[in-house]
């Protein structure tokens, strides 16, 4: 990675991780002159804050970090880290721990990301030298499928519709030695994918499905599937214009797949992945799709058109009735899906739904485990009445307003059997400022609890 250096030169600065609790008693052991210097600066190791320390000529030779513990992972603050000292070279200690190393590294990366694809002098981002305790082959792995994702996220929709995102995913693909199919336009309607081509077919950029699958046959199947709407007008339900102003991160599930396949990928955690990534642009022209048009599914329920912006989970039902044709042992889908799980949790943290308790138990407990925020909320049977349509066996919105994020996954699981374990993440996918580790713009949401999750469920 761009952001980590080899080894040490003569211009490298000592890197110092310092809890606030510990403060006053590191500082007892420094030179006055240290303490003086501390203290008419105000540094206080309050998390995510920095101080250079200086030699008697002014030249730095040492800066502290404020952080939750010294000896614990924590990954933000080395995030703020990387955005808040001066650009330079730096070194986290030798003696730092495993865990306490793998997560500076991980933040300080995190932190140091820039998107400069259409910068004319991109800013070279700070140098950090890893000690020996890091595996730096698994932190890369990591960090550069959150970049991926956060890349894709970022592009304007000019440069990442249908066909950029599917050559994406052959790049991925290629990399990995994985197999990529895609189905391109009116084939669509020959595979039985006839939402997919519904949503699709008003924009001059033909709609697609992508179809990456890597790993051995006997392995356990895993399928993700990806909500890739490359830009979203809202159809003839037509968006006002701040509500579009955003609506090139409306891909955001499937970057988040395609970060999550690389980790799997790079990781070669023992599983038959499969991903699915419904490709298509919500436009408007006269062969759009209209609101109480009823459409055919793959999985031959009829489907009542309540609002052309509610498309994502249209073309989502048909890729996730083919990925359970496979019967794989997971699926899990990611879709920047609704507004009604960002007033439910807020645009920091991951909703998702999850038909298997301990698959909602398991998730729950790595994104703890590696700090990556997830919440769960309910799959509530009886809000199923609210899809029901007169004309049609669904509706794709439901009526009265209320439960946005839950009446779109129970949509969504209608074309899911019981009997294969599923979650539905419903992400913002987008930070909307700079917070430490978190530049403002696309975001890789969930990914590494559900990577923690597939990693420890296939391992043995």
């Amino acid at each position: 990675m761009d952001c980590f250096a080899q080894k040490s030169n003569k211009s490298t600065i000592d890197l110092i991780p310092v809890a606030s609790a510990r403060l006053s008693g590191w500082l007892k052991k420094r030179p006055a002159g240290d303490r003086a210097w501390i203290e008419a600066n105000g540094f206080e190791a309050k998390t995510g804050s920095v101080i250079v320390m200086p030699h008697a000529d002014g030249a730095p030779k040492e800066a502290l970090v404020g952080v939750q513990s010294a000896e614990k992972g924590d990954i933000w603050s080395w995030g703020a880290a990387a955005d808040r000292l001066p650009k330079g070279h730096y070194a986290l200690p030798e003696d730092m721990g495993a865990r306490a190393a793998h997560d500076a590294a991980l933040g300080w990366a995190l932190g140091a990301y820039q998107f400069n694809r259409y910068k004319r002098k991109p800013v070279e981002p700070s140098k950090l030298v890893l000690p020996p305790s890091v595996d730096r082959a698994e932190v890369e792995a990591l960090v550069s499928a959150i970049y991926l994702t956060r890349d894709l996220i970022n592009t304007p929709a000019e440069d990442m519709g249908p066909g950029e995102l599917a050559d994406a995913a052959r790049v991925l693909a290629r990399r990995h030695k994985a197999k990529c199919r895609v189905t391109l336009g009116d084939d669509l309607l020959k595979d039985n994918y006839p939402m997919i081509h519904a949503v699709g077919r008003a924009s001059s950029r033909a709609p697609r499905l992508i179809d990456l699958t890597w790993g051995r046959a006997k392995d356990p199947k895993v399928t993700l599937v990806g909500k890739g709407v490359c830009f979203d007008s809202g159809g003839l339900d037509i968006k006002p214009s701040n509500g579009m102003l955003l609506m090139k991160k409306d891909m955001g599930g499937a970057a988040n797949v395609l970060g999550l396949a690389a980790m799997i990928m790079a990781s070669n955690v023992r599983v038959r992945l499969r991903v699915l990534i419904p490709a298509v642009e919500n436009s408007i022209s006269g062969n759009a799709f209209r609101p109480m048009d009823i459409l055919s599914s793959r999985k031959g329920l009829s489907v009542e058109i309540g609002n052309t912006d509610a498309e994502g989970r249209l073309v989502l039902a048909d890729a996730l009735c083919a990925a359970a044709e496979d019967k794989p042992q997971l699926i899990l889908d990611f879709a920047t899906l609704t507004g009604a799980a960002r007033v439910a949790v807020g645009t920091e943290i991951a909703a998702y739904f999850a038909n298997d308790p301990a698959l909602s138990a398991a998730l729950g407990e790595c994104a703890e485990d590696v700090d990556d925020p997830v919440w769960p909320l309910p799959l509530h049977k009886s809000y199923r009445r609210l899809l029901d349509s007169k004309a049609a066996d669904i509706n794709n919105v439901g009526g009265g307003g209320y439960a946005g994020a839950i009446t779109a996954a129970l949509f969504l699981q209608e074309f899911v059997p019981d009997k294969i374990a599923w979650a539905h993440f419903d992400i913002m996918a987008w930070n909307t400022s700079n917070r430490p580790g978190h530049p403002e713009g696309g975001e890789a949401m969930g990914i590494r609890a559900a990577f923690e999750m597939i990693r420890r469920r296939f391992s043995g």
